[in-house]
């Protein structure tokens, strides 16, 4: 007999096209305790409808679905995001491309993720992730923050230049949704450290002014906007 979920347990929708994964991240999200898996859907208008019908705490999508197979993940974040403010989304990828990371988050990463495909197995971080988004974070993966890092300090122009190593380190944490306790641990920092780092960070972007939320959401986004922009024809 299946143990009944906590009445805090966090509400999913996950939709996915290919039948295997579908099958198999559902399963694993089912075991989770805290999750409540209230829906999966198999192209972008299921999505869209087990939305409409659930009003989930967090929706994971595949970032290729039918009826086109291109960026439905992403067009669905962003219209769920326009018409549900309040539920986060996660979206998958097969690949660390920094250009789908950078469409999905450059009207705002309030709310957003942007996490590898690989990422599921790891079920305690993919939990943490989409918790974080509900809660209105955002959540980026290591390996795309790693080519964001290389591509957006590579330009003479970018505000990142201005950060230290160690303050680009502590920014990059931040983008993969990083609290300041585990910025601390996952950097051996104290937090007076951590959040000495993290001020000198606002203000280099000129985002001492900001709410600490909403600077933070800024840090981001500025890590994704560079000036080198987004290349097109990204796949």
């Amino acid at each position: 007999m299946i143990a009944p979920r906590a009445l805090d347990a966090l509400r999913v929708v996950f939709a996915e096209d290919n039948y295997l994964v579908r099958e198999g991240t559902s399963a694993l999200l089912r075991e989770v305790d805290c999750v409540e898996l209230v829906a999966v859907a198999a192209d972008l208008h299921g999505l869209l409808d087990a939305v409409a019908a659930h009003a989930p705490d967090v929706v994971l999508t595949d970032i290729r679905m039918p009826p086109t197979n291109t960026t439905e993940g992403i067009d669905a974040a962003k219209r769920i995001r326009a018409e549900h403010p309040s539920i986060g989304v996660v979206v998958l990828s097969q690949f660390a491309d920094e250009d789908y990371a950078y469409e999905l988050l450059k009207g705002g990463a309030a709310g957003l993720g942007y996490l590898l495909k690989e990422r599921v197995a790891e079920i305690d971080e993919l939990v943490r992730a989409l918790k974080e988004v509900a809660g209105g974070g955002s959540v980026l993966d290591p390996k795309v923050v790693e080519g964001l890092v290389g591509r957006r300090t590579d330009s003479r122009n970018s505000p990142l230049k201005r950060l230290t190593q160690r303050e680009r380190e502590v920014l990059g944490q931040i983008a993969e949704g990083k609290n300041n306790a585990g910025i601390a641990e996952a950097l051996y920092l104290s937090p007076r450290a951590v959040e000495k780092h993290i001020n000198s960070i606002f203000q280099k972007l000129d985002l001492s002014e900001e709410l600490n939320v909403h600077r933070r959401v800024m840090a981001v986004l500025t890590f994704l906007r560079g000036t080198t922009g987004s290349r097109s024809g990204a796949g």
